[in-house]
């Protein structure tokens, strides 16, 4: 006898009870990714403020997780980390290793949380626009021209802002964040051109970070300040920075990538904002000026179009 209607619609149910539950969980993962993110932005405003310097903080990003990281890395042998050639992981570090923690860290010492918040993933998002534009030849689409547009008007929002109320200093603050964001487009660009899942990328960034920056760091700066912090001051930053703004982070988006696809999971580094800023206010008591709050609205309209397929 054949199945009737209802039937078949009964057949169907748990096929999309089971796509509803993998799209709700992608998108977890991709909202828990931003708050890492976010996290870590707040704790390293906090972090600065106690004392550490932005090497200490790039020094908790990498040296907990290298150790166990390590195994995966090295199974294959020495001569290729992580299935790749060693030219081509410490280029990777480079872009997305303590160089670019660092520059995110400094631009704290000179401008308030909200310009963290906003810059560094708006300049992300432009940057790996023109690039993917340039080297991987992919067409844009005059929506995202748009909103590349409104992302730039509102980092003028931003920089206005730094000129009229702090001076120079605030503007070389605002150009680090974008140096950050910058680099992370760079990243980007390599894990598309030689096809680098960004799991493995990523454990071999902090495996080489660890190898490359915590001898430097021990001749160069020493551990003065670190000691000097305490140990619940270096554990919430072991935590918030080593745990969930570095690996976890990533390992949270990618996830969701897997599960929603890149155009859906592409929308979460937009929630980073406003996730900063409203941590911030609850944790650090840090209120967001009216012209960074124009700036943010802004901003995320553009995000809004660049992000469009």
């Amino acid at each position: 006898m054949a199945d009737g209607p209802g039937d078949s619609e009964t057949a169907n149910e748990p096929a999309r009870a089971g796509l509803s539950s993998r799209k709700l969980i992608g998108v977890l993962c991709g909202a828990g990714a931003a708050l890492a993110w976010a996290a870590g932005l707040v704790a390293a405003l906090h972090g600065v403020g106690i004392g550490l310097a932005p090497v200490d903080l790039a020094l908790h990003r990498y040296v907990w997780l290298a150790p166990l990281l390590s195994f995966l890395v090295f199974r294959s042998g020495i001569a290729k980390p992580g299935g790749m050639s060693w030219g081509r992981g410490l280029a990777l570090t480079l872009f997305a290793g303590p160089p670019l923690a660092i520059l995110s860290y400094m631009g704290f010492l000179l401008v308030p949380l909200g310009h963290g918040a906003v810059i560094q993933p708006s300049a992300a998002a432009v940057g790996g626009l023109l690039l993917t534009a340039i080297f991987l030849h992919e067409a844009i689409a005059l929506s995202r021209v748009i909103g590349a547009l409104a992302i730039v008007a509102g980092l003028v929002v931003y920089a206005g802002e730094s000129a009229a109320t702090i001076g120079r200093s605030g503007i070389l603050g605002d150009l680090s964040f974008f140096a950050a964001g910058t680099c992370w487009a760079l990243f980007g660009l390599l894990l598309s051109l030689w096809r680098i899942e960004p799991m493995r990328a990523t454990a071999v960034v902090t495996v080489m970070a660890f190898l490359t920056f915590v001898p430097v760091h021990a001749a160069l700066f020493g551990f003065e300040r670190i000691v000097a912090a305490g140990w619940a001051e270096n554990l919430l930053q072991a935590v918030v920075q080593g745990v969930f703004a570095g690996t976890g982070g990533i390992y949270l988006f990618t996830r969701s990538v897997a599960l929603l696809g890149p155009g859906r999971a592409a929308v979460f580094p937009a929630l980073v904002p406003g996730f900063t800023m409203a941590i911030g206010w609850i944790t650090l008591g840090t209120v967001p000026s009216m012209a960074q709050l124009a700036g943010f609205a802004i901003v995320t309209v553009g995000f809004a179009l660049v992000l469009r397929r």
